[in-house]
């Protein structure tokens, strides 16, 4: 028996380029941020931890980096050794949590089994929850009313968005 069935509709399929729309949206963001320097601020901070040597997670945070570096953003990177215990993971959190010259915190997964990923998102400051971990920024993100949205998400929505696609009674597929 075939699978196919002869009245089936094709289906359309749309090339989603991704990569044209980050570059427009690096530039806009690179506007405010030399718009931002310009008026005598200074330029926002992201600050990456990563516990232990996962070549993914390194390769992942060097490209954080870059993204930073290409719209004048800084970046702070704390590599610390897989021997990190939580509570002095969690005393670097609360480091970060108090700098003001930090705006905003990625704690690199996986983190060492000694370590609890939960306990650790509830650490960061949820005004400062890069990843959108902690159960606050989580609660708001469900409820609609998120200050600070996961990047993965939120770009894979502004794709969606700038082609108007339409996602009511859409399924996905995440690879």
């Amino acid at each position: 028996m075939n699978s196919s069935s002869s009245d089936s509709q094709p289906i359309e399929t749309q090339v989603l380029d991704g990569l044209a729309l980050a570059n427009e949206i690096r530039a806009e963001l690179g506007e405010s941020v030399a718009k931002l320097v310009a008026e005598g601020h200074r330029a926002p901070c992201l600050a990456v931890i990563l516990v232990g040597d996962d070549p993914a997670s390194r390769s992942y945070i060097k490209g954080k980096q870059r993204a930073c570096a290409r719209i004048g953003m800084d970046s702070v990177e704390h590599m610390l050794p897989a021997s990190t215990s939580q509570d002095e993971l969690l005393e670097l959190i609360a480091k970060l949590n108090a700098d003001d010259a930090v705006d905003g915190i990625l704690v690199q997964l996986p983190l060492p089994a000694s370590i609890s990923p939960a306990v650790v998102a509830e650490a960061v400051d949820p005004a400062k929850d890069a990843d959108a971990l902690h159960p606050t920024t989580s609660g708001r993100l469900l409820a609609g009313t998120a200050d600070l949205i996961s990047c993965t998400p939120l770009g894979i929505m502004a794709v969606l968005d700038h082609y108007e696609i339409p996602l009511e009674g859409a399924n996905a597929v995440v690879i």
